[in-house]
């Protein structure tokens, strides 16, 4: 459902974007409302599906995850039971961190972090290349994020 945000929706779903743990008093002094009216807002943006979740962003060096990748896959055989079977596999993998269907050449599209390339070739060898519908891998090291992930444009 497609909706028109006023200003005041606007900003605070921006705050929230930058800063999901902002509380409701913060919020309030952003958008020069009360506390309750902050908090209200947030609930029927929350209740509405306009927010669906909060979320922490972790540091992947920190974490020991040297490698980004993106990941394009061709299907050898395009049925259902196929598609299904590769959803499970992706399902389980805790590197590929998303995974988008396309249209042109490559099938799926997977953003993976790995903790070093020996993991990646893992990855890509042992699991996507072994999968029976999985015709080709085509891998694309991140050799620098120039943009960081951010919020959606509103």
């Amino acid at each position: 459902m497609s909706r028109t945000l006023d200003a005041t929706d606007q900003q605070l779903l921006a705050a929230l974007q930058a800063k999901g743990d902002l509380t409701a008093q913060d919020l309030a002094e952003r958008l020069n409302l009360s506390a309750s009216q902050a908090a209200r807002r947030r609930q029927r943006l929350e209740a509405e599906g306009l927010i669906t979740g909060y979320t922490a962003r972790l540091d992947p060096a920190r974490l020991g995850l040297t490698v980004q990748a993106f990941v394009q896959v061709q299907m050898a055989a395009h049925t259902p039971d196929a598609a299904r079977s590769f959803a499970r596999l992706i399902a389980t993998r805790a590197e590929v961190v998303a995974c988008w269907t396309l249209t042109g050449e490559a099938d799926y599209l997977l953003r993976v972090w790995c903790a070093d390339l020996a993991a990646l070739n893992q990855l890509i060898q042992h699991a996507l290349l072994a999968h029976p519908s999985v015709g080709r891998v085509q891998s694309q090291i991140v050799m620098e994020q120039m943009k960081p992930d951010s919020g959606l444009p509103l």
